[in-house]
């Protein structure tokens, strides 16, 4: 099929704007590598002062859109700040896409074409890892970064978040070979959460009596499952917010002994548990402070004892970038967190002494959690907007829920229900 041209596609991308005053150097070479880019797969439709301009892959492939209403400012911010700048360009409205999820998986996908876009000048890599190295999780930094995400306020979750107050990937397809296809595609996202929870249990096979920790209990739902299957449960948050929700959810069993929720670090526990979990909690606890939380692991288990974990990861060749120029979430949603490789999980684990004995992948349920958040969110924007944030506050987070469900779809990221075993 002959490719199909814009009219203007042929035409310098900065003529018309020069005469309205623009005055795009420096920056202009960051938008013409643009143009002159050929992706391996797909195709790009760049709107650039009312022109269309179509980057076409070698190979057919998914496709997207990318509206630019501010070209110098998306200049400027690409050149300092590389992707770190594409999301701040999106926060600023600098430019727009009518499937924002679709855009950020057509870049993913074609990584290697705007390699050279990826991370920005050497000034703003050394700002941004700067940035990022002031927020370390020593037990004062965890508490501020920890409120940093989680309390912006329950009001604020719970317009979007399903019922149960769930903040992590559901499981809509728990992989079971006697299971009913169907019934996991019409799992609701409620639903979907709560057999995430019964998976977890179900994994780490508790018995009723048992003493179970949660390390990060979020506002209860595990707890709550938990408390079905016959266990007395600790939970500890950092989150002032969250347990104060946790606590009036569970305020019965709690007067009855059976639930102890606490405002604690994981690191000032001193007691002896049957069984532990935690549900993404290792992804906030930063890469210096993985030998402490997988010893702390084993110092709080009494013999015998399990972790059962759910933890999101990266693949491998991704993470040497990754660690060199921290990302949007590490900038703006989660500070001081950082995601494990699948290969530096397990080495920590068993520099630690705890055996891995149970894994499960369902990187796709993340994916769909994903794409649900951010209907719901989209959904509630008048809400948003009425408890006090900001337009920027509402692009952040959209570009936050694209970014990782694009993550997902590209498969460099993952989830992983896991089992560690105190030998």
């Amino acid at each position: 099929m002959a490719r199909e041209k814009s009219a203007e596609a042929t035409l310098p991308w900065h003529k018309g704007l020069w005469h309205k005053g623009l005055a795009l150097q420096p920056f202009s070479h960051i938008l013409d590598g643009l143009l002159q880019r050929q992706l391996q797969v797909g195709q790009l439709k760049l709107f650039l002062s009312q022109r269309l301009h179509r980057i076409d892959g070698q190979t057919a492939g998914p496709q997207a859109e990318m509206h630019l209403h501010r070209p110098l400012a998306f200049a400027r911010r690409i050149a300092t700040r590389g992707l770190l700048g594409l999301g701040e360009s999106y926060m600023a409205g600098d430019w727009d896409s009518p499937d924002l999820t679709g855009l950020l998986y057509l870049l993913a996908v074609n990584e290697p074409s705007f390699a050279n876009l990826q991370h920005g000048s050497w000034l703003g890599r050394l700002g941004a890892l700067l940035h990022h190295h002031r927020r370390p999780n020593t037990r004062r930094g965890s508490r501020k970064n920890i409120a940093h995400h989680y309390d912006l306020g329950n009001d604020f979750y719970r317009l979007w978040l399903d019922a149960g107050m769930t903040y992590s990937s559901a499981l809509f397809d728990n992989q079971s070979p006697e299971d009913d296809a169907s019934l996991a595609q019409n799992l609701d996202l409620e639903q979907a959460q709560s057999r995430k929870y019964q998976s977890l249990l179900a994994m780490l096979g508790a018995e009723p009596g048992q003493h179970l920790l949660e390390i990060g209990c979020g506002w209860g739902g595990c707890a709550a499952q938990a408390l079905t299957d016959g266990l007395r449960v600790t939970g500890i948050t950092l989150s002032a917010e969250q347990l104060a929700w946790a606590r009036q959810r569970l305020a019965a069993p709690i007067a009855a002994g059976q639930v102890d929720l606490r405002l604690c670090d994981y690191r000032d526990l001193d007691e002896s548990f049957d069984q532990i979990i935690s549900i993404e909690m290792f992804e906030a606890v930063g890469e210096r402070y993985w030998p402490v939380y997988m010893e702390t692991l084993r110092r709080l288990l009494r013999p015998g004892g399990r972790a059962a974990l759910q933890v999101i990861t990266m693949a491998e060749q991704h993470f040497a970038g990754y660690r060199a120029s921290p990302d949007f979430i590490q900038h703006y949603i989660f500070p001081g967190g950082m995601l494990p490789t699948p290969e530096r999980f397990d080495a920590a684990a068993a520099d630690a002494g705890l055996r891995i004995t149970k894994r499960r992948w369902f990187g796709p349920d993340y994916a769909r959690t994903l794409a649900l958040w951010q209907q719901r969110f989209l959904a509630q924007r008048e809400q948003v907007l009425a408890l006090g944030y900001d337009e920027r506050f509402l692009r952040m987070w959209r570009y936050y829920l694209a970014y990782c469900e694009a993550g997902f779809r590209d498969r460099r990221l993952d989830v992983m229900q896991v089992v560690l075993h105190a030998s």
